[in-house]
C-alpha cells in the first residue's frame, strides 16, 4: 500500500473513531438533560466518593471541598460540556483539544468510581484521536476551513501542522 492511500485509509478509520467517539459524548450529555441532571447528582456523586474506600483520597478531597461547594454549578456544567465534546468530536472541530478533553473528563469520573460499561471504549477510543489528531480531523470541519481559506486567498500559508494540531 502507498503512503497516500495508508494515509487516506487511516484517515477515514480515525475520522469515523472520532465521530464514533462524539456521538458516545453527544449520548451522555443529552441523557442528562432528559433525565433533569443537576446540583443533586453531583452531591451524590461527592456523598458516594467520600464514603467509598476505592476511591483515591485526592479525589475524596476535591470531591469533598470544590466539588461539594460547585454543585450546582457542576450540575449544569457537566452535561454541557459532554454534549459539547459530542458536537465538536462529531464536527471535527478542536479536535485533539475535544479527545484530550475526553481522556481526562474519563479520567475524572474513573476517579470518583463512577465507572459504567461505555467509558472503556470511549477512552480506546479518544487515545489514537489524541495520538494522530490531524488526520482524525482530515474529514472535519476544521480541515474543510482551511481548505477553503487557502482556495480564497492562494498566497496564503498553510497553517503550521502544530497549529492545526490544536484546531
Amino acid at each position: 500500500m502507498n503512503t497516500t492511500r495508508g494515509s487516506l485509509v487511516a484517515s477515514i478509520l480515525l475520522g469515523a473513531t472520532r465521530v464514533a467517539l462524539g456521538a458516545f459524548w453527544l449520548n451522555e450529555g443529552l441523557f442528562k438533560y432528559q433525565a433533569g441532571f443537576a446540583g443533586d447528582d453531583i452531591r451524590l456523586v461527592v456523598d458516594g466518593a467520600t464514603r467509598n474506600s476505592r476511591v483515591p483520597e485526592y479525589f475524596q478531597a476535591f470531591a469533598d471541598g470544590p466539588m461539594r461547594a460547585a454543585s450546582e454549578l457542576l450540575g449544569f456544567v457537566i452535561p454541557l460540556l459532554e454534549t459539547g465534546l459530542g458536537v465538536v468530536l462529531v464536527l471535527g472541530l478542536l479536535t485533539f483539544p475535544a479527545a484530550l478533553g475526553s481522556v481526562l473528563t474519563l479520567m475524572l469520573y474513573w476517579s470518583a468510581d463512577q465507572l459504567i460499561a461505555q467509558y472503556p471504549v470511549m477512552v480506546v477510543l479518544s487515545l489514537p484521536i489524541v495520538a494522530w489528531p490531524l488526520l482524525a480531523s482530515r474529514f472535519g470541519l476544521t480541515s474543510l476551513l482551511e481548505r477553503m481559506r487557502l482556495r480564497r486567498h492562494p498566497d496564503a500559508r498553510p497553517l503550521a501542522p502544530a497549529v492545526r494540531r490544536w484546531l
